[in-house]
């Protein structure tokens, strides 16, 4: 695998993006296409009507899935970061540090790491500005 740093860090799936998020779309357009006026749909056509219903659900319960996984990560990403922060100072991380500015930290060496963590809680420095300001980068790997 090659090795991350500010320019690569970022992963995307264009398959969830463009396939899965777009298929549903494109059917409930179609759907609603398909009925002219959603009162005659009660005539018995309600084929689109059900499409229409079972794709918001999709679309629904991929946007849910999808930021569960990310708060489950961000919430380990925090602890991890804790950890890391106490073993090396024997404090806990600054409590004015935001989530993002924690998960942007993660990449920061260990020799790096405490520095920019009070210039980012003292500055109140974006996640960009702290993965810029990252001089020797630690790959995550593991972060979907």
């Amino acid at each position: 695998m090659n090795n991350q740093n500010f320019k690569n860090h970022m992963r995307k799936a264009p398959s969830l993006y463009y396939v899965g998020i777009a298929l549903p779309l494109i059917v409930i357009i179609f759907s609603l296409i398909s009925v002219e006026d959603l009162t005659h749909a009660w005539d018995g056509n309600l084929l689109p009507v059900l499409f229409f219903d079972l794709c918001v659900g999709v679309v629904f319960i991929g946007f849910y899935t999808r930021s569960f996984a990310l708060k489950a990560q961000d919430r380990a990403i925090r602890a991890e970061e804790n950890l890391r922060h106490f073993s090396i100072t024997g404090k806990l991380l600054d409590n004015r540090l935001t989530i993002s500015q924690i998960i942007a930290l993660r990449f920061a060496s260990d020799e790096e790491f405490v520095a920019l963590a009070k210039k980012a809680a003292d500055e109140k420095l974006s996640n960009k500005q702290i993965k810029a300001a990252i001089k020797n980068w630690k790959g995550d790997y593991y972060r979907v």
